[in-house]
């Protein structure tokens, strides 16, 4: 397999639990080769049809994994979360063969922080992000919502009233809130591009960027907009 500085990148991904066999399938989807590792012959065996390759090796194993040519990939998925141990070393093994994008799973900020200090370029909290991510949707304000490290936010809410029959840019959603509308969605359609002379409605979803706190607050008032659209659907 061409792998590194490939037109066409193959991704390695070491651990076929819950996480990282969704990984492999959504990139697969994608139309992106995958190779896949797990020491249990089991899990091999029942994704050994769904993905490009699947290797039953200790990712731990540093001959083991360097007789698989991991040196050879520029992107690599770590998807061990349970087993810090295991974790770290697959990490390890990973940065010395030089892989360069590393993206590595973690289930505690201790555990993230290791992770960091050994050399994954990207650490990931699938657990606690997804349980953020539900308990925005929970509280009413949002339908959809993603944090980033760096305190910016982007979510799917409800137009608030005072933007009903109004453009973006005459409600001045940007000066009075300090976010960003980057899409509109009316019901029935597909997510327009947001400009300054769109035109939003009752029971329209805006998709909106900017500031954690000030994506937070903006979101809380579409809850009105949000009980109007369920009371007309």
């Amino acid at each position: 397999m061409a792998r590194k500085n490939s037109s066409k990148p193959v991704v390695l991904i070491v651990g076929l639990g819950r996480f990282g066999s969704a990984v492999a399938e959504s990139l697969v989807n994608q139309g992106i080769e995958v190779m896949a590792v797990d020491e249990d012959l089991d899990r091999v065996q029942r994704f050994a049809t769904d993905f490009t390759h699947t290797v039953q090796a200790d990712g731990t194993d540093g001959v083991a994994m360097r007789q698989l040519g991991v040196e050879q990939f520029d992107r690599a998925v770590v998807a061990i979360g349970s087993d810090i141990e295991a974790s770290v070393l697959t990490t390890i093994t990973l940065v010395e063969a030089g892989v360069q994008q590393i993206w590595a799973k973690a289930i505690t900020r201790k555990h993230g922080k290791i992770l960091r200090s050994i050399g994954a370029h990207h650490v990931i909290y699938p657990e606690f992000t997804m349980g953020q991510r539900v308990a925005h949707m929970v509280s009413g304000g949002m339908n959809d919502y993603i944090e980033f490290e760096d305190g910016f936010a982007i979510a799917r809410t409800f137009a608030p009233p005072e933007t009903w029959g109004r453009t973006l840019e005459r409600a001045g959603v940007r000066s009075r809130h300090r976010i960003t509308v980057v899409g509109v969605k009316r019901a029935g359609t597909d997510v327009d591009h947001a400009l300054p002379d769109t035109l939003v409605e009752q029971g329209d979803e805006l998709v909106v960027s900017g500031a954690t706190g000030d994506v937070e607050r903006f979101c809380g008032l579409g809850l009105m907009g949000g009980q109007h659209a369920r009371r007309v659907g």
